[in-house]
């Protein structure tokens, strides 16, 4: 026992001896680095002679000035890096997707607009009107119209309107005088609906026409008189002796031509008188009403139409008849023509 306790106190001895001269060679190494710093802050070192030798087998270290030879630093004593505080919130940041690039709208070439092709049904029943010159300042025309068959329809030419009617194939053939250069023909049918068309008839500048135009109860009769004839004379133009020219011939005196359908409901009638447009020719134009049964004791209506030169000058005509009494009589209606030599010349 007294063995052991002896060595545990040489064993304590030495170590509170060995920790002693440790601290004191620490301290003084301490104050000596201390120095030399401030030595070689103030002293800038002068570098020594220093002779060279020559090289032999042994190799001679050069002498180093105490001084100048570097301190000796304590060991580094290493020390564990500082732990980072963690935090107290983890977020998670969604990698950055690249931007899509824009939609690009395709570019489709437009196809071509198939249009369909509308058929058009042809008409079942086609209306023409045709129209054809001929002497002495005529038109002929020629209606087709298969559907306004036997009807009854009015035939229309610068103020001149007479009724006339199809056959039962809704054709009809008519002739007309020209009264204006330009000659509008219109047709026009039960239902409202016309044909017409125009054809230009210089000829007209040639004849001078008088016509006078009634219903068919309001009768009217036109004579003519030329080279002073009277009436059966040879020069009496009526409408028992028209004097009407022959196909193809030119006429060299006047005559008459009388239009209009008398068998149709509500009849347009007219007579034309045509002479030359020689103003040395001045036939005496009258115009007769007769005193009938359908026309006595009151008024009846008409008109006049003067074609000169290519234009029309229209007129009205109304007579008052006498009463019934005097039926068979007849009214005689003179100097209707208007004098439009007078009229040209001013």
């Amino acid at each position: 026992m007294a063995v052991d306790l002896k060595r545990r106190l040489a064993r304590g001895v030495a170590v509170i001896t060995i920790a002693l001269g440790a601290g004191h060679l620490v301290q003084t190494m301490s104050d000596t680095g201390t120095k030399q710093r401030v030595a070689q802050a103030d002293v800038a070192p002068k570098a020594k002679h220093i002779e060279t030798l020559a090289a032999g087998a042994e190799t001679v270290k050069p002498a180093v000035d105490p001084a100048l030879a570097a301190p000796r630093l304590p060991a580094a004593v290493a020390t564990a890096p500082a732990k980072l505080p963690e935090p107290a919130v983890t977020v998670e940041i969604a990698p950055v997707k690249p931007a899509e690039p824009a939609a690009v709208a395709e570019v489709v070439p437009a196809k071509p607009e198939v249009v369909q092709a509308i058929e058009v049904a042809a008409d079942p029943c086609p209306v023409t009107l045709d129209l054809n010159a001929s002497e002495n300042a005529m038109v002929t025309l020629m209606l087709t119209a298969p559907c306004h068959p036997a009807e009854r329809v009015v035939l229309k030419h610068a103020g001149l309107a007479v009724s006339a009617q199809t056959l039962t194939s809704g054709a009809l053939v008519a002739s007309l005088p020209a009264l204006e250069r330009d000659a509008k023909i219109e047709v026009l049918f039960k239902d409202g609906s016309a044909a017409e068309a125009t054809l230009a008839v210089p000829e007209i500048t040639s004849v001078r026409r008088f016509a006078v135009q009634y219903q068919a109860d309001d009768a009217f009769q036109m004579h003519a008189f030329e080279d002073d004839a009277g009436y059966g004379g040879p020069g009496h133009v009526s409408g028992a002796t028209p004097h009407l020219p022959a196909a193809g011939v030119p006429g060299k005196g006047g005559f008459l031509t009388l239009l209009g359908d008398s068998t149709t409901d509500l009849p347009l009638l007219a007579e034309v008188y045509t002479y030359p447009a020689d103003p040395a020719q001045r036939p005496e134009v009258v115009v007769e009403a007769a005193v009938t049964e359908t026309a006595c004791g009151r008024e009846i209506l008409g008109e006049t139409l003067t074609s000169f030169a290519g234009k029309v000058y229209i007129g009205d005509l109304t007579v008052a008849m006498p009463e019934c009494d005097a039926v068979g009589d007849y009214l005689v209606l003179k100097n209707l023509v208007p004098d439009l030599n007078i009229a040209a010349n001013n």
